[in-house]
């Protein structure tokens, strides 16, 4: 398998498509993406959001934002960090916001929503995904708070729209298993996304996605993350994915921005802090687990990255 792939299933993302829009020139929307009052989003940690343009064209802003991106058919908008932001043929009419606008969805069906002055057309799909934010922290810190990904019109992105045409189907008279191809749409969505942004990203970019393009690199963060209680070093590591332990050591730093080891150690108290959360693991046993000399050299370690001490740290999140 390959990096990208191991790593999401690592992190765990889970998402729908809930939304189905029609839109008519001149028009202009808010949408409060997580923070929406429909109920969709209710137990969700974290949640991406993302829209695709089935027909048409619209712009695109954060709420409160200057920068505008153009969006036409074909092209996916992606905010991963739960932003508000503005959507429109006109950006310059006051915004509508758009939760009352959304109709009840049927049993296995999308929501549906239509307003505007009855101009030119614009047609919409919405989607999310939820995850936990600890387990999926290295790909959110990565991306932008918007950010356009456009599929084409090759026969990869025809297919994608056709599904999205399928899934659009099933909305109007969903059948048995209609919730679950909604849900594996978004998810092949988004990891479709996440492919050509990496395929896109300049030669000398660097961060965690440039990461996974490089060969070495992306094998490396791949078993680090299948592996993260393993007895690594940077030779083994090294080792494992066919380079020496400096030039490994050089290449992970510049295009990760910390060493390999230094990265373990963060991933593991990222896997730590979603364990006390979820399953309440006794915060000795997750010391052993995770590498440490003692329950003490865990806490010191935990603060620093989070800023409380383990128990303290669950408290505040469960309300125990």
């Amino acid at each position: 398998m390959d990096a990208l792939s191991d790593l999401l299933q690592v992190v765990k993302l889970n998402g729908a498509l809930f939304l189905e829009a029609r839109f008519t020139a001149p028009w202009c929307v808010e949408s409060h993406a997580g923070h929406s009052s429909s109920g969709v989003f209710a137990g969700t940690e974290h949640v991406v959001f993302f829209h695709v343009i089935t027909k048409g064209r619209c712009r695109v802003r954060l709420s409160g934002g200057s920068d505008v991106l153009d969006l036409e058919t074909g092209d996916l908008i992606l905010m991963a960090h739960n932003d508000e932001h503005v959507l429109g043929s006109d950006l310059q009419l006051a915004p509508v916001d758009a939760d009352p606008l959304a109709r009840p969805a049927g049993p296995g069906g999308l929501l549906t929503m239509e307003h505007g002055g009855g101009g030119e057309e614009t047609r919409l799909m919405c989607g999310f995904l939820s995850c936990n934010p600890q387990l999926s922290r290295p790909l959110l810190d990565a991306l932008p708070r918007m950010l356009r990904i456009p599929l084409g019109d090759g026969p990869a992105a025809k297919w994608l729209l056709g599904l999205l045409q399928q899934g659009a189907r099933e909305n109007s008279a969903p059948g048995p298993g209609s919730g679950t191809m909604l849900a594996k749409l978004a998810e092949l969505l988004f990891v479709e996304a996440m492919r050509r942004h990496i395929e896109a990203l300049p030669p000398h970019q660097v961060g965690w996605l440039a990461g996974l393009r490089d060969r070495h690199v992306g094998r490396a963060l791949a078993m680090l993350h299948e592996q993260p209680t393993g007895d690594w070093t940077v030779e083994s590591l090294a080792g494992r994915v066919g380079l020496s332990r400096s030039a490994l050591a050089q290449r992970f730093t510049e295009l990760i921005g910390q060493p390999p080891m230094q990265y373990l150690k963060r991933w593991r108290l990222n896997l730590a802090a979603a364990a006390l959360k979820n399953n309440g693991r006794k915060v000795a046993a997750l010391a052993e687990r995770y590498g440490y000399e003692s329950e003490a050299a865990f806490n010191r370690a935990f603060k620093r990255e989070f800023g409380l001490p383990p128990a303290a740290w669950r408290r505040a999140r469960t309300g125990a």
